[in-house]
C-alpha cells in the first residue's frame, strides 16, 4: 500500500500531472455555467439551504473521467458522487465546487479542491478558482501559486500577535451557539474579521494575505486540500483541540505556531 513516504519520484510526478489534468478538467466544465443566465440550484436540505448546481456535478464527473484513466487503483471521495474504493492506499478528496453559494451569486470566492491523502491524511492539495486563473498547490515538494503574476513562490505570513491578525470565516453564525460564542472571542482580539470566502480564506492564508480562518460543521471534502496548501507553505491547520481535522468538524488554520496557540486557548470552552 502507497503512503506518502513509499513515493518515488516518477510516481510523484505522475500524482501531480493528474492533479493538474483534473484541476484543468473541472475549469472547463465549471466555467460555462458561471454566471450564465438561468443558472438552476438545487437545494440539498429540507430545512435551510445547500444549493447544488450542474456545475457542481458535472466538474466532479469531469475530475472522476481523469482518474478512471490515469489512476484507476486510487481511492476517491467526492462531495457530490460519494466513495470509490481504491487499492492503492490513496485517496483522492474532492470538492468541485466549494462555495456553491458564492457561484450562484456571481462573486469569484468558490473554488475546486483537490486534496490527495493516505491513511495518515492529506499530503498534496489544490484550491483552483477557475475564473480569476489562480491555482494554489501544496504538497509534494511544491508550494506554488500561479495566477496572472505568473508563478510565484506560497508563504503564510504570520503577524505579531492576534491584535494585528486579519481572521476570515464563511458564516458569521460560525456554527452551534457555542462554537459562534468561541469563534467570537477570537474575533474581538483581532485586527480585522472578514466573512464570506469559502476555501478562497484558505487560500489567502498560503499567500501571506491573511492570518486566521476558523470554522465549524466542515467535512473532508471542504478541508482536505486547504490542509495541504497550507501546512506546505507553512502554516497550520488543526481542530479547535489541536489535533488532526482531515475529516472535518471544527477548523483552525493559522499563519504560525504562537497565532494558532492564542486563538487555540481562546476557542476553548468557558
Amino acid at each position: 500500500m502507497l503512503t506518502r513516504s513509499t513515493i518515488s519520484p516518477a510516481l510523484a510526478a505522475e500524482l501531480l500531472a493528474t492533479a493538474h489534468a483534473m484541476a484543468d478538467a473541472a475549469r472547463s466544465a465549471s466555467l460555462p455555467h458561471f454566471r450564465a443566465a438561468g443558472l438552476a440550484a438545487d437545494n440539498k436540505l429540507s430545512a435551510g439551504f445547500d444549493p447544488v448546481t450542474i456545475a457542481d456535478r458535472d466538474a466532479e464527473t469531469a475530475m472522476r473521467a481523469v482518474l478512471a484513466e490515469r489512476r484507476p487503483e486510487d481511492a476517491i471521495l467526492g462531495e457530490e458522487h460519494g466513495v470509490t474504493e481504491g487499492q492503492s492506499g490513496l485517496t483522492w478528496v474532492l470538492d468541485p465546487i466549494d462555495g456553491t453559494r458564492g457561484f450562484i451569486s456571481g462573486t469569484p470566492t468558490w473554488g475546486v479542491l483537490i486534496g490527495l491523502q493516505d491513511r495518515d491524511g492529506p499530503f498534496y492539495g489544490i484550491v483552483d478558482q477557475p475564473y480569476i486563473g489562480e491555482r494554489f498547490e501544496g504538497g509534494l515538494g511544491r508550494a506554488l501559486l500561479t495566477g496572472p503574476h505568473g508563478t510565484i513562490p506560497l508563504g503564510a505570513q504570520p503577524s505579531g500577535s492576534l491584535a494585528q491578525a486579519t481572521l476570515f470565516t464563511t458564516f458569521p453564525e460560525v456554527g452551534t451557539e457555542a462554537e459562534r460564542l468561541a469563534f467570537e472571542r477570537v474575533r474581538d482580539r483581532v485586527r480585522l474579521t472578514r466573512y464570506g470566502m469559502d476555501c478562497y480564506a484558505y487560500a489567502l492564508l498560503a499567500a501571506g494575505q491573511v492570518d486566521l480562518v476558523i470554522e465549524a460543521g466542515l467535512n473532508a471534502y471542504d478541508i482536505s486540500a486547504p490542509i495541504a496548501v497550507i501546512e506546505a507553505a507553512g502554516g497550520i491547520v488543526t481542530d479547535w483541540q489541536g489535533g488532526p481535522v482531515h475529516e472535518g468538524g471544527q477548523v483552525l488554520a493559522a499563519s504560525s505556531a504562537g497565532l494558532h496557540g492564542a486563538a487555540l486557548k481562546l476557542l476553548q470552552p468557558v
